[in-house]
């Protein structure tokens, strides 16, 4: 029996975490046993922006501020046997505060070079991710704050 299919977007929303040193942040996740990027689903009412700041938040442990964007990601997801499209909005984020902390959703961090995240990353869509940030701010030491303190 095939899965049924869906055609409404899951909306999502992550980021590239950076710290003042240049190293990234990517999450282990033990549901799924990958390393990816923090990321996750909107909640009712929030825009893109703020569901970033929020699972960055509540991924890393740590407060950010938003320098930039990286586009979308799109790919499909099949849960409870039903397939739908999936929408994941990027943003680059330098850390203000704060620390992580293991828990049930996510339960390593790593910050790494982008070399060395880029080998580590599960996905092939996380890895586009990280090489638009190298192309787009890395490489050329973009800065702009948009966050949440």
């Amino acid at each position: 029996m095939t899965g049924r299919r869906d055609e409404r977007p899951v909306l999502a929303a992550g980021a590239v975490l950076r710290r003042g040193d240049g190293l990234i942040a990517v999450v282990h996740r033990p549901r799924y046993n990958d390393w990816t990027l923090p990321k996750g689903k909107l909640e009712a009412g929030e825009d893109d922006e703020r569901a970033a700041l929020r699972e960055v938040l509540e991924e890393t442990g740590h407060r950010a501020a938003i320098a930039g964007e990286l586009g979308e990601t799109h790919y499909r997801v099949t849960r409870r046997g039903v397939d739908r499209p999936k929408r994941v909005r990027y943003y680059v984020m330098d850390v203000l505060g704060g620390g992580f902390a293991p828990h049930a959703e996510v339960d390593d961090l790593r910050w790494l070079t982008v070399q060395e995240a880029r080998r580590l990353l599960t996905y092939e869509r996380d890895r586009e991710v990280l090489d638009r940030f190298f192309s787009q701010f890395a490489a050329n030491g973009l800065d702009g704050r948009r966050g949440m303190s």
